[in-house]
């Protein structure tokens, strides 16, 4: 059973400055705690008896589990269908330490404010090898309830740094690339294993102190050359284009 303490907790945790406060976040579903479960143990647990005589293995070291019913799990959930499952989680304390970078395959977001791209971009990310991503602190929470589900548990695997953009881009030492309109065609132009790609915010694109550093310019050109197009592409879909063109070469 779960007390209404506990529900107001979890409650809570939807808004960001609690998250802050509790430094702790929301993950709901069998698949989504069971990708976070062996990176990190839940300060938290409500389960369905179905799930916990399932995954009783994978909760020893978790002190605090309350088996509930489904009309529990649905009173206590952030989510309109709620599944099985419902964990707290500890955000992670991590220190950014720009040198490691410098070998590295890098995205940097440059105010993106759509969680829901957030979290898509962290699966990309994740598909393609990518293990840092670098958020403006302009850029949506990366706890937010909607990134935690859209991310789909690649923030077991990827590590987010929020920071100063143009601080971190001057001390890299390392190509910094962007898309640009004016930027050269993608798939001509020489693309290396290490570097930054930077991707800017849905409506405005790449911000001005930031394009300043940006020192190889890309463009992701329309079929056929030319042609009556839509104007621009979803950030997390130019993300996917851009990460696997780096990685095909």
């Amino acid at each position: 059973m779960i007390s209404r303490t506990r529900i107001k907790w979890i409650k809570s945790l939807e808004m960001r400055k609690y998250r802050l406060q509790e430094n702790a976040f929301v993950a709901e579903g069998p698949k989504l705690v069971g990708e976070l479960l062996p990176y990190s143990t839940p300060l938290y647990i409500a389960a369905t008896k179905e799930w916990l005589d399932q995954n009783r293995h994978l909760l020893r070291a978790v002190k605090e589990v309350d088996e509930v019913s489904q009309a529990e799990l649905e009173r206590a959930s952030l989510l309109r269908t709620p599944q099985s499952v419902l964990a707290v989680m500890a955000i992670p304390e991590r220190r950014l330490n720009v040198s490691s970078l410098r070998d590295k395959l890098v995205i940097a977001l440059d105010g993106i404010q759509d969680p829901g791209n957030l979290g898509t971009i962290l699966r990309i990310a994740d598909w393609f090898g990518i293990h840092e991503v670098l958020c403006s602190d302009g850029t949506a929470d990366v706890y937010n309830p909607k990134c935690v589900q859209s991310c789909m548990g690649a923030l077991a695997r990827v590590k987010v740094f929020y920071c100063s953009l143009p601080e971190v881009l001057t001390q890299a030492e390392i190509p910094v690339f962007g898309t640009f309109l004016d930027g050269t065609d993608i798939y001509k132009e020489e693309l290396s294993q290490h570097g930054i790609i930077v991707m800017g915010n849905e409506g405005n694109g790449i911000s001005q102190p930031v394009a300043k550093l940006v020192n190889r310019r890309l463009f992701v050109p329309n079929y056929p050359k030319g042609s009556l197009t839509t104007e621009s592409l979803n950030v997390a879909v130019a993300t996917g284009i851009v990460c696997a063109e780096f990685r095909r070469r």
